[in-house]
């Protein structure tokens, strides 16, 4: 999918940041739709069917997550949300029930229209199938059909848990995956609360694929939320 006219659905009631965000977007050549309610957004979304959503927590009549829960019971459109509400646990419980991104207010456009972007482009191979993603970045290849990851022309020996986590990380690059859904998925639900056993293989990962944590070209720490794999889609290949 390109950018070409996709249809992104803005939900929220503060006028000036709806009118700031017509504008910026527009500019780039994607049509817009406005709600300034929960339930407007709700019904705009299964009418107009738009391409991503850009959801405020902060609603007059009904609270932004459950919002989220009402469209992931209905679609997979991909949903960023942009809110004020800069807690962990906020955006771990958006992160969890869905949300695809979430960025905080005031937020530079630049980087909300980079995100916006990466979405569209991931939710435009999301098709060519679960084992093909194949990532290519600085001198690193992860071909998740071939369950190979190869270093400046080496291979390099994960463990399970090392490359399930990479894995997982591959199949949302560029978006926040949040602890809980990592130690879920990797683990299993028993072990949701065991964030030292992530913060190891994260570790571990970083140094075998030869990242700096203190300034990270591939894994990102979002500070009590998760990680990003920072891997632009526009680099990935089916």
């Amino acid at each position: 999918m390109t950018t070409e006219r996709s249809r992104i659905l803005v939900i929220d009631d503060e006028p000036q940041i709806r009118r700031f965000l017509r504008i910026s977007l527009v500019s780039q050549n994607f049509a817009v739709s406005e709600a300034a309610t929960g339930k407007e957004g709700l019904s705009l979304a299964v009418s107009q069917a738009p391409d991503l959503v850009l959801l405020d927590l902060g609603l007059p009549d009904m609270d932004g997550q459950r919002v989220l829960d009402e469209l992931r019971r209905a679609s997979q459109v991909p949903v960023i949300v942009v809110s004020v509400r800069e807690q962990e646990a906020e955006k771990v419980r958006a992160l969890d029930s869905g949300a695809n991104d979430y960025v905080t207010k005031p937020f530079g456009i630049q980087e909300l229209l980079a995100r916006i972007r990466a979405l569209l482009r991931q939710q435009g191979s999301a098709g060519s199938g679960p084992g093909t993603l194949r990532l290519r970045r600085a001198g690193l290849e992860i071909d998740l059909a071939a369950r190979s990851v190869i270093l400046a022309g080496d291979v390099v020996h994960l463990t399970p848990k090392e490359y399930a986590v990479l894995e997982r990380l591959c199949r949302h690059a560029g978006r926040v995956v949040t602890q809980s859904q990592l130690l879920r998925e990797v683990w299993g639900p028993t072990h949701v609360d065991d964030t030292h056993y992530l913060r190891i293989v994260v570790s571990k990962l970083r140094h075998k694929l030869g990242d700096d944590p203190q300034g990270p070209r591939l894994l990102q720490t979002e500070a009590g939320v998760g990680y990003r794999l920072l891997v632009d889609t526009a680099e990935a290949e089916s």
